[in-house]
């Protein structure tokens, strides 16, 4: 099969696409035919070294751990899906090697979730790493019905789902974001404001007793979260291990296929939407990995497999 591998840590010049075995299916294991896969900033920085002494990796590697495509195959003791069934996972494994930036990906099938019947395949890639980390901070949160919450880092992947997700569930949003962002947020039902200096007298410009839940998505943010935090107020952070000293939590999403299918029948439920920017071919992976290093564009780089 036709794959993106390198064979050491780099930039994306190390990229090659090759010719690779089909992965083994193993028990409990579904074998993916991939349609579309999804840049995130986690590949890039494995692919860098960054996280070595983190991360077991085996090389050749294949990047990506967003996918979205169809079962071909499934192994031993495999009973959630059949050949044909249309699925989506954030398929992170005990190490990484065989990734979803290939024809085909093996995986076990607690990962997977069932495809959300309102997204199209490049959409669909572009959910479960982004929509879990959301979906599993809100939820650890406890946001309910009724409360305010403030997401740092609205416009991003993972903030931009984090406001359906949060409107979905019944509370009101404040977001941030630049300026020329502030329409597109509003478009996802949130209460826009800028970042950066005197953030916290916006927010409470808007909450005057501040807001009982914050979501950080983009890290340097904690004086801002403790100076709009109501008294008995949760927070988290994706991006600052230091919310862990003022009563926060620091997070880092799990695959959890029973928490995806949760997601994806949120999506279908409530028309959450992906914002797409680009969609590149197999071929050109190393382009989209550059585009989602560079971080000026607004939604998901996803690589088409199998169009």
């Amino acid at each position: 099969m036709k794959a993106i591998t390198y064979s050491e840590y780099g930039t994306p010049d190390v990229l090659e696409l090759t010719d690779v075995p089909v992965p083994k299916v193993g028990p409990g294991m579904v074998l993916v035919k991939v349609k579309a896969a999804a840049v995130n900033p986690v590949d890039w920085k494995i692919m860098a070294g960054y996280l070595d002494a983190a991360m077991d990796l085996q090389f050749p590697a294949i990047p990506g751990w967003d996918v979205a495509g169809v079962v071909e195959s499934v192994g031993i003791d495999a009973r959630q899906f059949q050949p044909g069934d249309e699925v989506i996972a954030y398929g992170r494994k005990d190490y990484v090697h065989g990734g979803s930036f290939a024809e085909y990906i093996a995986l076990p099938e607690r990962l997977l979730a069932r495809k959300p019947a309102s997204l199209g395949w490049n959409e669909s890639a572009g959910l479960p790493l982004a929509g879990l980390t959301a979906y599993q901070v809100l939820n650890r949160l406890g946001l309910t019905s009724g409360e305010t919450v403030l997401i740092h880092g609205g416009a991003g992947g993972v903030g931009s789902l984090g406001i359906q997700i949060a409107v979905a569930l019944g509370a009101k949003v404040i977001a941030t974001a630049s300026e020329k962002n502030h329409e597109f947020l509003r478009s996802l039902g949130a209460e826009p404001v800028a970042y950066g200096e005197g953030l916290a007298d916006r927010v409470r410009a808007l909450r005057s007793g501040g807001v009982e839940v914050v979501a950080d998505f983009a890290g340097g943010n904690l004086d801002a979260t403790l100076a709009v935090l109501a008294e008995g107020g949760r927070h988290a952070s994706i991006a600052d291990s230091e919310v862990e000293e003022h009563g926060g939590t620091w997070m880092w999403v799990s695959p959890v296929g029973a928490d995806l299918q949760e997601l994806a029948e949120l999506v279908d439920q409530r028309n959450i939407r992906v914002e797409v920017a680009k969609v590149l071919p197999l071929a050109q992976s190393a382009e989209a990995f550059r585009l989602n290093m560079e971080g000026h564009t607004r939604g998901k780089i996803v690589v088409a497999v199998d169009a």
